[in-house]
């Protein structure tokens, strides 16, 4: 006697939904990437025609009206090198990146930058990617 079963079980998988799932995951993380801003502070970046992007390790802002922010605190200019310092040692690799306002002189942004060099921290100026014409 030979018993067989009527119904046969399929044996495939389908991935189908599996990467539904991971394009959008993919789209939702691509666009809410976008909307990180570096500095939330309004600073008038100068712009550039290259321009590579630094994921941030110490961020130091100056405003135009020369107020001096590490990672979005305010600090004094005593207090800058103490706080970029302190700021350093925290991130896993010594950077740090400039968003200094275009209207500030030349002076400040070579001060922050003394004092970033002294500690071993590689520089990095913000800029505005230059639209071409």
């Amino acid at each position: 006697m030979n018993i067989q079963p009527r119904n046969k079980l399929e044996t495939s998988f389908s991935l189908t939904s599996m990467t539904d799932i991971i394009f959008q995951l993919l789209i939702f993380f691509m666009l809410t990437s976008s909307f990180i801003n570096p500095a939330v502070l309004p600073v008038n970046l100068p712009s550039s025609k290259a321009s590579t992007t630094i994921t941030p390790k110490v961020q130091i802002l100056i405003t135009k009206e020369k107020k001096y922010f590490v990672n979005d605190e305010l600090v004094s200019k005593e207090k800058l090198e103490e706080k970029i310092k302190n700021a350093l040692r925290n991130a896993s690799e010594p950077i740090v990146v400039l968003n200094v306002d275009k209207s500030v002189p030349t002076e400040y942004f070579v001060y922050v930058a003394s004092i970033a060099t002294k500690l071993d921290a590689k520089v990095s100026i913000a800029t505005n990617p230059a639209i071409e014409k």
